[in-house]
């Protein structure tokens, strides 16, 4: 009997040190997922969780790779083109690459074509295209829509000699108006008529790239030349770095009929330090806005602004004119539709593009 009782007491210790043994090796099952949740991994959807404090709730799935036409590559547009496609593509799932181009009629041109996805626009050449207006009058295009009014361009009048002060001085000078057909050429044709001059009859016109036209400044081929790009631009500043550059002001008078006769004209002072000039020189300006193909998804054009207006500082820090952004004004153009990829953007900020 002491024998039985001794062996079912055995037993009885095995089973119980076998159910021990049993949830030891279940254990690690609850351990392993606990530490888990505190890993990289597991935190990564709160980085992506919506911060009220900044533009846009976040930047959306499923972007593509877009085509972004610019500019000349000494002019402000390729430059700054450059800085946001990087950061859009850094930030957002949608790649953007930045070309050089022949500026605002041949980036609607090549968006029209199908060769371009986005690309930067005069505001008046911009409603020239959607009107079917000037250089658009027997093409019109009206198959894109506005993505963000950026910045101010200067209608910057260029030139060595300190005797030319006023445009009325350029009668009878050899003047650069910008590439034939060019938002350039009809910025200058409204300064020149501004003031009584002819393009054709008053002035030897020459129709020269930015870059161009600042070479034969400094070879005396020509005696001053029209640049219209946000200030400092590129080919200016690095003309001004070998011999002093001039600008030429334009007085009260005739700023006052220039936005009397175009919307798209608003008075600008150009700093004296931007170039090193003797003196501030008041001039007009016009928007430089981003546009988009109508058939370019809601996602991409979100995420344009998305990457743009939640890196303003590293934007600024990388080109000048990250300064002059700002959520107002790049709602502000009103002659062109806005995107619903970009209404959707400004929406969430409280505004209404194009009022």
């Amino acid at each position: 009997m002491k024998k039985t009782l001794a062996l079912i007491l055995a037993l009885a210790m095995c089973l119980a040190l076998a159910a021990c043994g049993n949830g030891n090796t279940s254990t690690p099952t609850p351990s392993t997922s606990t530490p888990a949740a505190s890993t990289p991994a597991a935190s990564t959807p709160a980085a992506s969780t919506p911060d009220n404090s900044t533009p846009g709730s976040g930047p959306m799935d499923g972007g593509s790779s877009l085509q972004f036409t610019t500019g000349g590559d000494q002019g402000t547009y390729f430059g700054f083109g450059g800085v946001l496609a990087s950061k859009i593509s850094e930030t957002t799932s949608t790649q953007v690459t930045a070309i050089t181009s022949g500026g605002s009629q041949a980036n609607i041109e090549a968006m029209d074509m199908g060769d371009a996805q986005l690309g930067f626009v005069q505001t008046d050449v911009g409603a020239y295209a959607y009107n079917g207006e000037r250089l658009f009058e027997d093409n019109k295009i009206d198959n894109f829509s506005t993505v963000a009014n950026l910045y101010m361009e200067q209608v910057q009048i260029v030139t060595l000699n300190p005797d030319i002060k006023s445009v009325a001085d350029l009668k009878g000078k050899a003047v650069s108006v910008g590439a034939a057909g060019s938002g350039v050429f009809y910025n200058a044709v409204d300064v020149l008529g501004a003031y009584g001059l002819d393009v054709d009859a008053d002035i030897s016109a020459t129709y020269q790239s930015f870059g161009d036209s600042t070479e034969a400044l400094q070879d005396g081929k020509i005696d001053a030349a029209f640049v219209v790009a946000g200030a400092p631009t590129t080919a200016v500043t690095s003309l001004s770095a070998t011999k002093p550059v001039y600008l030429v002001s334009l007085d009260d008078e005739h700023i006052d009929a220039l936005i009397a006769a175009s919307p798209y004209y608003s008075k600008n002072v150009i700093a004296k330090d931007v170039y090193n000039t003797p003196e501030d020189v008041t001039t007009v300006a016009v928007g430089a806005v981003v546009i988009a193909r109508n058939d370019v998804s809601d996602a991409d054009v979100y995420n344009f602004l998305y990457g743009v207006f939640n890196h303003l500082d590293d934007i600024t820090t990388a080109h000048a004119k990250g300064a002059e952004l700002s959520l107002e004004f790049a709602a502000s153009y009103g002659a062109v539709p806005y995107h619903p990829g970009a209404v959707k953007f400004f929406a969430e900020q409280g505004i209404t593009p194009g009022k």
